[in-house]
């Protein structure tokens, strides 16, 4: 990276302009800070150094895992403080992507501030949601949004639980307006479908298809900038190749009539949501007079996690980090992040293109910088990665990392521990004979490891949360692990466990409203969710049971609709909690509920609080209907936590225990000792995989064409923003389909790539040999292929033999 530097690096680390001394005194403190802020240079990487060393403009820094770069911002910042003698007027603004890496850049900016005897002032650290709920809670009267209490005018934040209401009534009043283009997705590709086909799918469409598309577009819409009106106009105007034959719904149009109804609804209710934020801010920031007072305050901005930024976040950001008095000149803009760490684009509107695109922009004009030296892992734990990295690009229709390698620290590194020994091999690969083995085989490596230090912290990082409870389960069953695992010593967090409870007041309301009106199709669907997502209930296709109501529960003799077994053991779960109403008083019935759904302690003890504070508001009229009021006014509010529900994330990475963890929730987090099970290909990279229920609409979701096609749309409008640029067509159906495939096919390979760098000096991984097609039936096993990746390690390293 080029740095405008006309001083010797020392010189360039003084206090700026005005800081020489007007006594002997003074010019001692000043010498004494730069004698300190040298030995803070001192501390860092090269890489680091690119941070400390930046002085104004714009600047990309590319950090791979383990590199240290929240230390390197955290001196960066308090370098720049110093040297430009920020203080409670003019100020460094450092934006995180998570509450909790806020609080922990904060805590380190504010230790370097007060070894320097800099002002704590001179600096805030939000997230981006913060900082613009800031902007435009502070000018109400131009952003619309009021958040004082004391309004009775004023509009609320709204809950997921409320948005979740909304946008299923969103699609009711979409179908009602729109009765053609709703016929049309009714008839999907078989017109002649009888009465309980269509009947069927009108179920699927209201409850799963239409409520799905319209939560994608509203975000990715809302986060691109668009506007119901704009994304009404691009339906309209938009250039859609179709191939002969094929199937052609109107996708955007059918989303931009959803996504007005869901913004009619929210106007009416005085309600904003998440996305509403960053609209609003920019939105206040568009008045002249209010963008200077904030551009004047606001001296450069430094972002972390870049990689999990929407088009418009970033847009946010560059207006505040411009200069007031200067429109035209460069933003004071620090932008760091890893394209290779993002795991969010299949799920939120974040896309690593936008940050690829910035440090792209950057390194034509000499600002891009890298920190390719870590200090978290093991050699053979970054070769390991390294060969991910490159085998999946080699390997794959499109790009899914940039080329960037991780290296080992440098001789004399300043920072203590890096790369430290690895654990036996450092990389250990294992093909056990079937899911049930793998635990056993992980179990005994688990001992192993904590026989040999005691003090290591471990965990285990599974792709989805029923993989950690099928482990626990068998953790816990000697009979089946072969040996009694507790008696080991060895304490095993669970998070899922956690995560579970926090699902405890939904699962009862579902179980609460089914009860009051068991005649409800959607009660009936919401009840049977509920019980399948706890296992009691074999997964199969709820739509049939729901859409006829009297036939599934009360089934005659004549009845066309069949009785499958799994349905038979749906409706005599169903009918148990029918008569529970008759036979208990309402105020017994949560803690019916949480034994029926196979509470363990913990649970129980949340369900019996939740019981009690819904009886504390329901004294003077305990009947269903007003248990059911208070329990959805607390589920709007938000403000119910689980018995023991909150951890903080040093609690995940405490020595001396395993933590079962999903791969998601590890980003950010490290272990001495990861264990990777259960990589098989179904799952890593998975294939797109289209439900049965929905299969009449073609081979694609609605939802994940939609979001392909305002990508598209978006890719086109921020690179012809940079550059002379011609936008290819909106991709059609098919060809929507196959790049929502390639999305996440890419995600998939860059969340194991993240899974194996939260280690530090070992790395288990293995695929069994036999494993379920479903984990929600984890007993039907059948062969399994492993995941590509893991067979391409296989044969580079060798397998390594299971310890008996």
């Amino acid at each position: 990276m080029e740095h405008p530097k006309s001083k010797p690096e020392a010189a360039a680390l003084g206090v700026g302009a005005g800081s020489h001394a007007d006594s002997n005194a003074d010019s001692s403190n000043s010498e004494s800070r730069v004698l300190q802020l040298q030995q803070l240079l001192e501390s860092l990487r090269p890489g680091q150094k690119s941070l400390a060393q930046w002085r104004s403009g714009p600047l990309a820094v590319s950090a791979v895992p383990g590199s240290g770069k929240s230390t390197g911002m955290a001196v960066g910042a308090a370098i720049a403080i110093a040297h430009h003698q920020l203080h409670a007027r003019k100020q460094l603004v450092l934006v995180t992507f998570t509450r909790s890496a806020a609080a922990n850049l904060k805590a380190k900016v504010r230790q370097h501030l007060r070894a320097l005897s800099l002002p704590l002032n001179s600096f805030v650290v939000h997230t981006l949601h913060g900082l613009a709920l800031n902007i435009a809670s502070r000018h109400p009267e131009v952003s619309g949004i009021n958040l004082s209490p004391l309004d009775a005018e004023g509009t609320t934040l709204i809950s997921p639980t409320q948005s979740h209401r909304l946008i299923r009534l969103a699609v009711e009043r979409w179908i009602e307006a729109n009765p053609i283009d709703y016929q049309q997705l009714i008839e999907g590709q078989q017109i002649d479908a009888e009465e309980t086909e269509r009947l069927r799918r009108q179920s699927v469409l209201r409850t799963e298809v239409l409520p799905a598309l319209a939560y994608t577009v509203i975000h990715e819409a809302k986060s691109s900038g668009l506007l119901p009106p704009d994304l009404a106009d691009m339906a309209q105007t938009m250039t859609v190749g179709i191939p002969a034959g094929a199937v052609d719904y109107p996708v955007v149009a059918i989303a931009a009539g959803l996504y007005a109804q869901y913004q009619s609804l929210l106007a009416d209710k005085g309600l904003i949501d998440y996305d509403d934020m960053i609209l609003a801010a920019l939105k206040t920031l568009d008045e002249p007079a209010i963008r200077q007072i904030w551009q004047s305050r606001i001296f450069a901005i430094f972002e972390d996690e870049a990689q999990d930024s929407s088009p418009l976040q970033t847009q946010l950001l560059t207006v505040l980090a411009s200069d007031a008095e200067n429109l035209s000149a460069p933003p004071h803009l620090v932008r760091v992040g890893d394209s290779n760490q993002a795991i969010n684009s299949t799920f939120t509107p974040a896309d690593p293109v936008f940050f690829n695109q910035f440090c792209d922009r950057c390194q034509e004009i000499g600002r891009l910088a890298t920190i390719e030296q870590a200090g978290r892992s093991c050699q053979q734990i970054m070769d390991a990665a390294n060969f991910t990295l490159a085998w999946v690009n080699a390997h794959s229709a499109t790009q899914a990392f940039r080329s960037q390698a991780i290296l080992p620290v440098g001789p004399h590194d300043p920072q203590p521990n890096a790369n430290p020994a690895p654990i036996g091999q450092g990389v250990e690969l294992v093909r056990p004979k079937h899911i049930v083995e793998t635990v056993k085989v992980l179990a005994q490596r688990v001992v192993d490891a904590f026989e040999a230090d005691p003090t290591i912290s471990a965990a285990v990082l599974v792709r989805e949360t029923r993989q950690g409870q099928f482990l626990r389960e068998i953790l816990a069953d000697p009979q089946q692990l072969g040996f009694d695992f507790e008696a080991t010593g060895i304490e095993i967090f669970d998070v899922g466990q956690r995560d579970r409870k926090t699902h405890i007041p939904r699962e009862i309301l579902a179980l609460l409203q089914f009860i009051e009106r068991p005649h409800s199709p959607d009660n009936i669907k919401a009840a049977l969710h509920v019980l399948v997502s706890r296992q009691l209930i074999p997964t199969q296709d709820l739509n049939p049971l729901a859409t006829h109501p009297e036939q599934f529960l009360y089934p005659g003799p004549l009845d066309a609709l069949p009785q499958t077994p799994a349905a038979q053991q749906a409706r005599r779960y169903c009918t148990a909690l029918i008569r529970a109403r008759l036979e208990l008083p309402a105020y017994h019935l949560i803690s019916f509920l949480g034994l029926t759904l196979g509470y363990d302690q913990s649970e129980l003890a949340t369900a019996d609080k939740l019981a009690a504070r819904i009886a504390q508001q329901t004294l003077e009229d305990n009947t269903l209907t007003a248990m059911l009021g208070a329990l959805q006014e607390l589920l709007s509010s938000e403000r119910f936590r689980a018995v023991e529900a909150e951890e903080t994330e040093s609690q995940f990475t405490r020595s001396g225990q395993i933590t079962i963890i999903t791969m998601h929730k590890a980003k950010g987090l490290d272990w001495d000792a990861v264990f990777l099970p259960f990589l098989h290909k179904r799952n890593i990279p998975g294939e797109s995989w289209v439900p049965p229920q929905m299969q009449f609409l073609g081979s694609f979701t609605l939802d994940e064409v939609a979001r392909a096609q305002l990508r598209a749309h978006t890719h086109a409008t921020y690179a012809a923003e940079a550059q002379n640029y011609r936008p290819e067509p909106i991709p059609d159906i098919e060809t929507a389909w196959q790049q929502a495939s390639n999305l996440k096919r890419n995600e998939e390979y860059r969340l194991l790539y993240v899974a194996m760098t939260r280690a530090k000096k070992l790395l288990w991984m293995s695929a069994a040999k036999q494993a379920p097609f479903t984990w929600s039936k984890p007993d039907n096993l059948q062969d399994a292929e492993a995941s590509p990746v893991f067979v391409a390690l296989l044969r580079e390293r060798g397998a390594i033999a299971p310890r008996k």
